[in-house]
């Protein structure tokens, strides 16, 4: 993600809000800090892509419902109809990479991609995000201990910033998670690391807020993904009480 220099204010002021959580009484840190502590691991991960040409592929009542402990994520990828596509609002090049980077297209206007984690032992991933600050939201991921990773050598961080729509709203027949935003890093295990970064691998940074999002139903998502595509971990936020 780039940022103009001119939001570089708004930027530090997101991740204030992120790095700062940890200060705040504990009613207040429940209001403004969510994280994916004390999740259950996800077993798959699956991806749903609707052109944003068709609104009839997003309402479709046969849409795929996430498996059992399965993460879901929607994908809207930009239509030949620019901006007077139907879902022209939401869409994103993120999207359209995504589904290049699968090797995949869009048949009849969608295409779903499930794919089965295989989880590294002693490898634990984490999210988390803040309150939103000038449009943009502090995030963060990290996966800890490093030398987990070892053997998978370099790896693909996906953190993602998505909206969560509920079954039945909006039209959608299932709970939808639309991707907003995305940010991809690589870490590697079997670099020479620091003494800090022995520990973990870290990355925060503002996400900027999609025009139109409901900031009630924000929150991040992630994913680590080896070389050959072999998604080795996921994580999604929860904010206390939701």
């Amino acid at each position: 993600m780039n940022l103009a220099p001119t939001a570089s204010l708004f930027a530090r002021l997101a991740l204030a809000a992120l790095l700062t959580a940890s200060l705040l009484p504990a009613t207040a840190l429940a209001l403004s800090y969510c994280a994916s502590d004390g999740q259950k691991p996800h077993s798959a991960l699956l991806e749903r892509f609707v052109s944003a040409d068709c609104a009839d592929c997003w309402r479709d009542p046969a849409t795929r419902k996430a498996p059992a402990g399965a993460l879901a994520l929607d994908w809207i990828v930009p239509g030949s109809q620019g901006d007077d596509a139907p879902m022209s609002a939401v869409a994103t090049r993120d999207a359209a990479d995504r589904l290049m980077g699968l090797g995949a297209s869009l048949h009849d206007g969608r295409f779903e991609a499930l794919e089965r984690v295989h989880p590294v032992p002693g490898l634990r991933l984490r999210v988390a995000h803040g309150l939103p600050v000038n449009d943009y939201i502090g995030t963060s991921i990290e996966a800890a201990p490093p030398r987990a990773l070892r053997t998978s050598g370099e790896v693909n961080a996906w953190l993602l910033l998505v909206e969560t729509i509920p079954a039945g709203v909006e039209g959608s027949p299932v709970e939808r998670n639309i991707v907003r935003n995305a940010f991809i890093t690589s870490w590697s295990g079997r670099d020479a690391l620091s003494k800090q970064e022995q520990k973990r691998f870290y990355e925060s940074r503002p996400m900027r807020v999609a025009d139109g999002a409901r900031t009630p139903r924000l929150r991040v998502v992630g994913w680590l993904q080896d070389a050959q595509g072999k998604v080795l971990a996921t994580a999604a936020s929860r904010c206390e009480g939701k």
